[in-house]
């Protein structure tokens, strides 16, 4: 369908395509759906893209059927496929791409994902379609990490908190019948958002997280503290869970074997090590988590038939020292920011200079003073 000179907008029958990237994340297949029939509402034809930016390179585009969605919207993963590509982080591979967004003749492309996969769809920035016109990319924050720029919450972050709050309540109960200090180890690479929330939402005698910037011996004195306030005293707590994010370089086979050797001869406990790994990234999400993903999807595809691009719905921005932006029209909850100012908040979030970080750094110290009380 030709728009003549430019015309940003879309139109029915104009053709889009959903694309899901990088690690999964519950509710992305919720987010799907909401995308698939907004689109369907406003008259467009929505496709799926297998298994992400590879898919795209090699023009896997596939017809996406309501009841599927319907299906798979109550289940964690994601139905059209999801994988990391090395090739498209190439001109070569992004070129090939190109020729398939023409060949497909798709006017947007709305894409679901973390830092990596808004990355690949800021790459995407002055790619043309078929009648000439720009292609219009928008994106959805989806991962457990919760570690994305310009958003509260991601896609899958609710989820992900409530596997691991149910796995260490298990896990609480042995520890308890046992007498025994437990280290569990949940996901976040780069951001210990999971283990911080989680440790408040359990009770955690001690959490770990990267940004906390703690050597080895420090980390070994903090978990001895939790132990000593739970064990010293004859009335004392009789068990100790401490919560380690992954992102901590300290390995936790080492750490227990540190906190063993000082646990030896002083008290009568042992130490158990649980990793939760990619537990934490199945199962069916929650309610917000799917109400979050209907929600931003809903934005975000009326923002590209709006003819907005090279943006990301983001869900009530927290404060970042910048001056806020104007919630979407269709939702009070909802911005658009630009993906350029979302992958520069997410680099700060990483390397801790986020007024964001800085904060979350600053609200575990407090906790965790009243911890040993």
């Amino acid at each position: 369908m030709d728009h003549g000179d430019g015309d940003q907008r879309l139109r029915k029958g104009d053709r889009i395509a959903l694309l899901t990237s990088g690690g999964d994340a519950p509710g992305m297949n919720t987010g799907l759906r909401a995308a698939a029939k907004v689109g369907a509402a406003l008259g467009l034809e929505v496709l799926g893209v297998e298994e992400g930016y590879k898919g795209l390179i090699e023009g896997r585009f596939r017809t996406l059927e309501p009841r599927a969605l319907d299906d798979a919207a109550r289940r964690g993963g994601t139905l059209i496929g999801t994988a990391r590509s090395k090739l498209f982080m190439t001109e070569e591979g992004r070129a090939r791409a190109r020729e398939e967004i023409l060949k497909a003749r798709l006017r947007g492309l709305v894409v679901l994902g973390g830092n990596g996969s808004l990355t690949g769809a800021r790459a995407l920035d002055g790619t043309l379609c078929h009648d000439g016109s720009p292609l219009r990319v928008v994106g959805l924050p989806a991962s457990i990490d919760n570690d994305l720029g310009c958003t509260a919450m991601a896609i899958g972050v609710d989820t992900a908190m409530n596997t691991i709050m149910e796995a260490c309540d298990r896990i609480a109960d042995t520890a308890l019948a046992h007498q025994r200090v437990f280290i569990v180890e949940v996901m976040g690479r780069d951001c210990g958002y999971l283990a911080m929330t989680a440790g408040i939402a359990t009770g955690a005698d001690a959490v770990l997280f990267r940004e906390g910037g703690k050597s080895d011996e420090q980390i070994v004195d903090q978990v001895m503290r939790a132990v000593e306030a739970a064990f010293a005293r004859a009335a004392g707590r009789r068990h100790v869970l401490v919560i380690k994010s992954e992102g901590v370089s300290f390995d936790s086979g080492k750490l227990k074997e540190a906190v063993d050797a000082r646990i030896a001869g002083r008290f009568d406990t042992d130490t158990r090590v649980t990793v939760l790994g990619h537990v934490v990234r199945g199962g069916s999400p929650t309610a917000f988590d799917r109400l979050l993903a209907s929600r931003l999807a809903n934005v975000a595809v009326r923002a590209l038939f709006e003819g907005q691009t090279q943006v990301m719905a983001g869900w009530t921005a927290p404060h970042t020292g910048r001056p806020s932006r104007a919630p979407s029209r269709h939702d009070p909850h909802v911005t658009l920011w630009p993906l350029e100012e979302v992958l520069a908040e997410t680099a700060k979030m990483h390397s801790g200079d986020s007024e964001v970080v800085k904060w979350r750094v600053k609200a575990l110290s407090e906790a965790e003073a009243v911890l040993y009380t």
